[in-house]
């Protein structure tokens, strides 16, 4: 994949991987594009990151996503390169019922729905430019999965399904699909639940996987 001038957009890109992600992308020439949920954390990347674009999106949410391929599309039509980043991860207990599962639908949403459909609505944009790819943040633990959060080791499970599939449906375009699945990396811990920043991957220290 052809790693400069590239016009790049960065789901989750306010934090994380996918901020550090950006950083590099912009060290190497390419117009990068990031969205989060969050305006502060946003302003706060411009602010370190200042060549960077910023838009607020909640990608769990359908309008929200329509929204944000309508504006890039128009303003941005050189667009080539999507990276699905944003990720939620929460430790859920089945032997506690129900009563961790209260946010699984907005988990699933980030991790699984929003990298469907959001490929899915740029597929026949980017299928026009002459080099373009599908980037999909995975994790080992689609592999060997973590017990304490089986919502998302189930969401990278099949984002590596779905990467695999991508990538034949779209053999034929020059539409390149890519799975990455880095390494552990450090991020925040908060109360009983493992609940990451809405827009950044993480997971527990002792996986030894992301």
């Amino acid at each position: 994949m052809r790693t400069t001038g590239n016009t790049v957009l960065i789901t989750g890109g306010a934090t994380g991987i996918g901020l550090a992600l950006a950083e590099e992308l912009v060290r190497r020439d390419n117009a990068v594009i990031i969205c989060g949920r969050r305006r502060q954390r946003l302003l706060a990347a411009k602010k370190q990151i200042p060549e960077l674009t910023i838009r607020v999106c909640d990608v769990s949410r359908a309008a929200s996503r329509r929204a944000l391929v309508r504006w890039i599309t128009s303003k941005f039509g050189k667009l080539n390169i999507l990276v699905n980043n944003a990720g939620i991860q929460r430790t859920v207990d089945f032997r506690r019922g129900s009563r961790d599962l209260s946010d699984a639908d907005e988990e699933v949403a980030t991790n699984l729905t929003a990298p469907i459909h959001l490929s899915a609505l740029l597929v026949p944009h980017l299928r026009r430019r002459k080099h373009a790819a599908i980037v999909n943040i995975s994790s080992g633990l689609a592999f060997t999965p973590l017990a304490v959060v089986p919502v998302y080791c189930a969401t990278k499970a099949a984002i590596h399904s779905l990467s695999l599939s991508l990538r034949f449906q779209l053999r034929d375009t020059p539409v390149r699909v890519f799975e990455v699945a880095p390494p552990i990396v450090p991020t925040e811990l908060s109360g009983s639940r493992h609940r990451p920043e809405e827009d950044e991957h993480t997971l527990l220290p002792s996986a030894g996987h992301n």
